[in-house]
């Protein structure tokens, strides 16, 4: 079959033996685990050390529905052009997908501070760190508990 030559049928059955492809490889996937998130946060940081402090995660520690968290993060940081958040990161050891989200900021963003909302597959400890430009790390965590799960492409 060429391209000139395939009629919609042969396409459309082309795309979806495609996507049938795609739908199956996450039920094949691992379960993550705490051991996952740590690797996770080892790709970000390398051999850093991570410190507690300067960062503070605000996610509520009961949620009904793991779909739509409400999540913000504020880092302690002057933001000026010598001292300033790099990157705000978080992690999650019950995602399929350990690292949650990473932002990118600089100087000009003038505060140092995130507001979004993340899916939670399961109850668990979520965890935030932040990348100054001195090379530090600085991290705090909140278990929330979730009574109804989101992200379960991986179970039967």
């Amino acid at each position: 079959m060429t391209e000139a030559s395939a009629t919609r049928r042969q396409i459309l059955a082309a795309a979806g033996g495609a996507a049938a492809v795609i739908l199956v490889r996450p039920a094949q996937a691992q379960r993550f685990t705490s051991g996952a998130m740590n690797l996770a946060i080892r790709k970000v940081v390398g051999e850093a050390n991570v410190t507690p402090g300067k960062i503070k995660l605000d996610i509520p520690p009961l949620s009904e529905n793991g779909n739509s968290v409400a999540m913000a993060i504020t880092v302690d940081s002057p933001m000026t052009a010598k001292d300033y958040v790099k990157a705000i990161h978080v992690f999650t050891e019950k995602n399929p997908q350990p690292n949650v989200i990473s932002v990118m900021l600089g100087p000009r963003a003038g505060r140092a501070s995130i507001a979004t909302r993340i899916r939670l597959a399961d109850t668990q400890t979520v965890t935030a760190i932040a990348e100054l430009s001195d090379g530090t790390f600085w991290s705090d965590t909140a278990d929330v508990i979730i009574t109804l799960g989101a992200c379960l492409e991986d179970t039967p």
